[in-house]
């Protein structure tokens, strides 16, 4: 049972629900409901909980704040009709739907071609569109981490398995211990270079699990510029790894 509890924090209370179970770290999370959650070891005091999240107190309020200004400004849902843009590797693309006795998708780069034979069919053109997005997931995410990889080989990283996700506050993760690597569905819309850094981001972890000095010294040393294509991905989405 997570209780509920509250903090204040420059003289504004923050409430949270604490979450009692077996973990080693303190662990903080904010939904873009902009609740918070912390889970925390039982055999830590509660007012120890209390002072972490007010440490964590300006980020906590930075997130929330990004939350309300992406619901504010979030897009309306899908229709699957002409005009609408669909982001692929940080370029748009129009959709455009056409009449035909065959059902086809395909892409040229400046328009989605998506042939239906009744174009009012929204549940079809809906699963037509998602299922091509998913397929160009699966392909540049492979892509990308069969090039990344050899840098890793030599340090005895396996090849990992490729998750695919929706998920809401993170672009990717890693699972050492399974071997499988994480992205999120939402970094198709991204440009290829910052992919490229969060498929470098979650190999890291393979050598250094937690975002000590040491990860961020060895993901310097393989991505030199990893901070500006990381500042071109937060400009792009509200989202942090």
């Amino acid at each position: 049972m997570a209780q509920e509890r509250t903090v204040l924090y420059e003289n504004n209370e923050i409430r949270y629900l604490l979450e009692q179970k077996p973990v080693k770290n303190l662990n903080l999370r904010i939904h873009k409901d902009c609740m918070v959650y912390v889970s925390a070891n039982p055999d830590v005091p509660a007012e120890k909980v209390d002072d972490f999240v007010v440490s964590k107190g300006a980020y906590i309020r930075s997130a929330q704040r990004k939350f309300r200004e992406m619901a504010q400004y979030a897009p309306q849902p899908k229709q699957y009709v002409s005009g609408e843009t669909f982001y692929l590797l940080g370029r748009g693309v129009r959709l455009k739907v056409e009449e035909n006795v065959r059902d086809t998708i395909s892409s040229d780069g400046i328009y989605l071609h998506l042939c239906v034979k009744d174009t009012e069919a929204f549940a079809k053109k809906q699963k037509m569109v998602t299922r091509y997005l998913d397929e160009q997931c699966r392909t540049v995410f492979s892509e990308i981490i069969l090039e990344i990889y050899p840098v890793f080989q030599k340090y005895g990283v396996p090849m990992p398995t490729l998750r695919i996700r929706d998920m809401e506050t993170r672009w990717g993760s890693c699972l050492a211990k399974k071997r499988a690597i994480t992205l999120n569905k939402r970094l198709l819309e991204a440009p290829r270079n910052c992919i490229e850094y969060v498929v470098m981001h979650e190999f890291c972890h393979f050598i250094h699990p937690n975002h000590s000095k040491h990860f961020y010294s060895f993901l310097a040393m393989l991505m030199p510029d990893w901070k500006e294509r990381k500042t071109v991905l937060d400009r792009s989405a509200t989202f942090w790894l």
